[in-house]
């Protein structure tokens, strides 16, 4: 169904591409040293650079994954805000002065700074690549999600269009457009979130739904059972749905409504119905599901609140009863007829603004052993202890990776000074945590809208402005659209510089002047965007937020290891560096590929299928491949420490020049 259908959402859409777009042509002129193109010749001044660190990080996940994890699963989604933003101290008081002396353009070389190994620019570069791939993945998500509502068109069209834009900005001006394109977005992200959080505080919280512009809504209810079945035709519950929670009943039209039991009453669903070689039937006859989303009860039995503060509104929210939804998916094994329930769930406000909807098992006490049942309550303390160390690797990851980001690195090479680096990193902060407060708002202000969509977490933030009107949806809509731009931007330059700079001139030594060090670059940039398209439609399932976390766990675990043994330990060797970065780098790689996640949402495995061919028993690896990365180079430095330190090199290059 198509949510694009004013013609004031087209406008102001184009008006925002064609702005950035014509930012790109105009800056177009700076870029034409190599310098110019990928370190914007290191004159950015240090506030516009804070901004746009905040609009390079401030991703589609950021935005939509977050706002959306947190309309579905409360307290659980703004975890994700608290982890990155807590990356932002490694960052501040660890890497920011020390990086900027040590680099030129890339992040390789930093790394290099001190050993002049190839070694280290071809593990760098590689990992470059790896982790801006894995981090483009769910910015074009979010773009293809975006597009399809607002235009009506498909999600493979949008992220093509993403793609060929993002490609413009870079070709046209490399870092120059790209940093300025990163501050307007970063500037105009953070405002009109900030006036859409106060137009939530100021309508306050109801039990009714809020209905769309064309008038329609729907209320779900919960019937007695003998009220649903009486005189209608029940199906009979025989395979797959034998044993489970629901009652289908067939009406007059032939559809099937599938009612959820809930003690002896029965609760409305709705449903996709996927046969082989079939369109889906969504909801049976209205061929689209409805919008979710609300209370279920206020505190005192109040139907609505009126203006509310930001700490009473949260409060407000706790005493309530929240209507949340989830899903299962029934298989018919015989006719491979696939339907997936979603259902409706009152539970109290308390447990939204708490831990555990979503990071299931990491809140309260682990589930104790029955000796009378022993096996089964192993398997569930088990499943608990996993899920918390899953979590505690997803923050480890999150907190370590943001230093680690090789689209987040190269920016300090923008400033022309190490003050700079440290005084643009504070601006950043300070705006990115002002965000990430905005988006608790956001979140629940989209929970209790009645705007949700099932089939997409990531349009919760638009569909929220969307219950303000078409002018507050067109605006966030496209901002959200923008913020996809800059943050792909970035890690183009950051694939491009690894490729042309690390790769082809210092690996492989081919001589390039700068004219052809741009055009190379901007070769680099057009192949890389292609990628990205490729991937971004390979994963359309998939919440943008969880996917962020694979690029940070693999950054993490790749990167930082090296750089603050580089940093903090003078007995670091090249040798320790480049082999810290390959075996946290397919480690972790490989961890993520192997993981139940993945053989559900990227190899098409059904949930029980995926849980049993799973290679790796949670998600997240950090808390394995972090430590890993930091003992595999302190291992091969030690063994290595008298001829890979630098001290070693050097005194081997001076005794090699007096020989000659």
């Amino acid at each position: 169904m198509s949510l694009g259908t004013s013609p004031l959402v087209k406008i102001v859409f184009a008006f925002f591409v064609l702005v950035v777009v014509g930012i790109s042509f105009y800056l177009g002129r700076k870029a034409n040293s190599a310098k110019g193109f990928y370190a914007a010749h290191g004159q950015i001044p240090w506030f516009v650079n804070g901004v746009a660190f905040a609009g390079d990080y401030l991703s589609a996940a950021s935005f939509l994954g977050i706002c959306g994890l947190i309309a579905f699963y409360g307290y659980d989604g703004f975890l994700y805000s608290i982890g990155f933003l807590a990356g932002w101290i490694v960052a501040l008081f660890v890497i920011a002065e020390p990086l900027k002396r040590l680099g030129r353009f890339t992040f390789a070389d930093a790394l290099d700074s001190r050993f002049h190994s190839r070694g280290i620019k071809l593990a760098a570069a590689i990992s470059t690549l790896v982790v801006s791939i894995f981090y483009l993945i769910p910015q074009m998500v979010g773009a293809g999600s975006l597009i399809k509502p607002l235009f009506g068109w498909d999600y493979s069209t949008g992220v093509m269009i993403v793609g060929a834009v993002v490609t413009v900005i870079v070709v046209t001006a490399g870092m120059v457009s790209t940093t300025w394109v990163q501050f307007i977005k970063g500037s105009l992200l953070v405002a009109l979130c900030a006036i859409l959080t106060v137009a939530i505080l100021a309508r306050g919280l109801t039990t009714d739904p809020y209905q769309l512009p064309d008038g329609s809504k729907h209320r779900f209810v919960i019937k007695p059972a003998s009220e649903v079945t009486t005189g209608a035709e029940v199906i009979a519950p025989e395979g797959a749905w034998k044993d489970k929670p629901y009652v289908r009943i067939r009406a007059a039209s032939g559809q099937i409504q599938i009612w959820r039991k809930d003690g002896d009453a029965l609760s409305e669903t709705q449903s996709i119905v996927t046969a082989d070689k079939q369109k889906p039937v969504v909801n049976g006859e209205t061929g689209f599901l409805w919008s979710v989303g609300n209370l279920a009860a206020l505190p005192e039995g109040k139907t609505e609140t009126g203006p509310l503060g930001p700490i009473e509104y949260l409060s407000t929210i706790q005493k309530s009863t929240v209507t949340t939804w989830a899903n299962e998916t029934i298989v018919d094994a015989d006719t491979h007829c696939q339907t997936k329930i979603f259902y409706q769930q009152q539970i109290p406000g308390s447990e939204v603004m708490m831990p555990g909807l979503y990071f299931k098992g990491i809140h309260g006490q682990l589930p104790a052993i029955d000796p009378n049942n022993l096996q089964a309550s192993t398997a569930k303390r088990s499943k608990a202890l996993l899920s918390r160390i899953d979590f505690v690797s997803l923050m480890i990851a999150l907190f370590c990776g943001t230093a680690a980001l090789p689209h987040i690195l190269i920016r300090y090479y923008t400033v022309k000074d190490q003050v700079s680096a440290r005084k643009s990193t504070v601006v950043g902060i300070a705006v990115i945590g002002f965000f990430y407060i905005l988006t608790l708002f956001l979140g629940l202000g989209a929970m209790t809208s009645g705007m949700l969509r099932l089939d997409d977490t990531n349009m919760s933030a638009p569909m929220l402005a969307r219950s303000f009107g078409e002018l507050p949806f067109a605006c966030i809509s496209a901002i959200a659209f923008t913020t996809v731009l800059g943050t792909v931007s970035g890690l183009i330059m950051a694939a491009s510089g690894a490729i042309v700079h690390d790769l082809i001139t210092n690996v492989l030594r081919v001589e390039m002047d700068d004219h052809l060090k741009v055009r190379a670059g901007k070769v680099v940039a057009l192949l890389v965007g292609i990628i990205s398209i490729v991937l971004g439609i390979l994963f359309q399932k998939m919440n943008t937020s969880f996917l962020v976390g694979w690029a940070f766990n693999i950054a993490a675990s790749a990167n930082l290891p090296a750089l603050i043994m580089l940093l903090f330990w003078r007995g670091t060797t090249k040798q320790g560096i480049t082999w810290a970065i390959v075996i946290g780098l397919l480690s972790s790689l490989g961890w993520v590929l192997g993981s139940k996640e993945a053989y559900q949402n990227v190899y098409q495995y059904s949930a029980a299928d995926a849980a049993t061919y799973a290679l790796v028993p949670f998600s997240q690896p950090a808390i394995i491949t972090v430590p890993l990365g930091f003992l595999v180079l302190v291992v091969v430095s030690l063994l290595t420490r008298h001829s890979g330190t630098a001290e070693a090199l050097q005194r081997k290059r001076v005794a090699v020049a007096g020989t000659a």
